[in-house]
């Protein structure tokens, strides 16, 4: 919950998400967020059942969770091969064969025939993800009334054109500490989830009263990229980018929307975790990352051309403040640096100075969330900083009405 603002700055860019459950426990408290901001930015998705190889692990238990409390018309596309420490691999119900996952690290995929144990099984799941298919795809509706089987690729069509519309979470499954699963389910990413054409996206038009203009994806037409991570390395602020049309290119001028400022593009890099390769250009549907641009999360960038805006996220409201001071005068300055830049990079961090008490409040979502930008104060800018409860200026007031009596003696003169 303290870093929920992560989840949903990486939900407003992407354009297909998978959907991680434990079969254990099923949908969590933390399920139920994720699954309102996927719903939010309308995000297509996968849905992935972890930790079969645990003790107690239902995967069907956890199919009805998904169905009733998230309200979502999910159905498994495949079936697990044993459970707990016998948990072994997956059949996939479409292509109707087993995958058992060899080695240490389930490195070594070995493909087989359906067991006849595990037949009946099959047929079960099959006919339960067809009739859900039938429900929302016309096609495979119309194959359902007619009593007529249909095609492994008319079953992956069907499943892709509902992923993409949102209609249909297919559910794949596995244990992805042993790697088993993980291999189909990155099949799945590639089969299932859009394109970035496939994918509406909406632009706001300034000069019109912020009227939704749809963004074509096109990396011909003008630039539209918006700004969605700022992150502090040792190089400087790096600024993660998606870009929506046109196409980014190493030397250009791109220009802030928001402020109208021009900045000259130094250097484009893609991320792969915390490595980085230096690129030339970036297109349509591409998330890179820059140096060199100074400017706040969710700022919209144009080749000038444009007066459209990306719209912004989702910001919840904050839950917990601290009075916070630097611990020496002295690192006033630093204190102050540390502050404007951390409320740059995210958003769900407030400051303001209480106008009675005159104490800095930071406000955030979580004392955890809160702790950790008082650590990067002292890592980063060596500023040491003393936190507490902020204080409150109580004030007295008339609350009732009160009667009395009081006879007033005024001595005029004498002893």
């Amino acid at each position: 919950v303290d870093f929920t603002i992560e989840v949903e700055r990486a939900l407003r860019v992407l354009d297909g998400g998978i959907l991680v459950l434990c079969g254990v426990s099923g949908v969590q408290s933390q399920s139920l967020t994720v699954d309102r901001q996927m719903k939010r930015y309308n995000v297509p998705r996968l849905a992935f059942i972890n930790k079969l190889d645990r003790q107690g692990s239902n995967p069907w238990k956890v199919i009805e969770d998904l169905r009733h409390q998230l309200k979502l018309n999910a159905s498994a596309v495949q079936i697990p091969i044993g459970l707990e420490d016998k948990h072994e691999g997956v059949v996939d119900l479409i292509e109707q064969k087993t995958y058992v996952f060899d080695g240490e690290k389930g490195e070594n995929v070995v493909e087989g025939e359906i067991p006849s144990e595990l037949q009946e099984l099959v047929d079960e799941k099959r006919a339960e993800l067809i009739e859900c298919l039938a429900d929302v795809d016309d096609e495979i509706g119309e194959l359902f009334l007619m009593e007529e089987e249909p095609t492994k690729e008319d079953l992956k069509a069907a499943i892709r054109r509902q992923t993409v519309a949102c209609s249909f979470v297919p559910v794949f499954m596995g244990s992805a500490f042993k790697n088993k699963g993980v291999q189909k389910l990155l099949d799945g990413v590639l089969d299932y989830l859009p394109e970035p054409i496939e994918k509406q996206n909406f632009a706001l038009d300034r000069s019109k009263d912020e009227e939704p203009v749809e963004v074509t994806c096109k990396k011909d037409d003008p630039l539209l990229a918006l700004a969605f991570k700022l992150e502090e390395t040792p190089f400087g602020q790096l600024t993660y980018m998606r870009v929506y049309q046109g196409m980014l290119k190493k030397g250009n001028q791109i220009v802030n929307v928001n402020d109208g400022k021009k900045i000259k593009l130094a250097r484009i890099v893609r991320m792969h975790s915390d490595e980085m390769e230096d690129i030339e250009e970036a297109h349509a549907g591409d998330v890179v990352a820059m140096f060199g641009i100074d400017c706040r999360s969710m700022d919209t960038f144009s080749d000038g051309n444009l007066n459209l805006a990306m719209s912004s996220m989702f910001v919840p409201d904050a839950v917990m403040s601290l009075a916070i001071k630097p611990a020496q005068t002295k690192m006033q300055n630093n204190f102050a640096k540390a502050l404007n830049k951390f409320t740059k990079e995210d958003p769900t961090l407030r400051v303001r100075v209480d106008a009675e008490t005159k104490e800095t409040i930071i406000s955030g979502m979580g004392e955890l969330h809160l702790e950790v930008y008082i650590e990067r104060m002292k890592r980063e800018y060596n500023v040491e900083v003393v936190s507490g409860k902020p204080n409150v200026n109580y004030k007295e007031t008339i609350t009732s009405k009160a009667t009395f009596d009081w006879l007033h003696k005024k001595q005029s003169g004498g002893s």
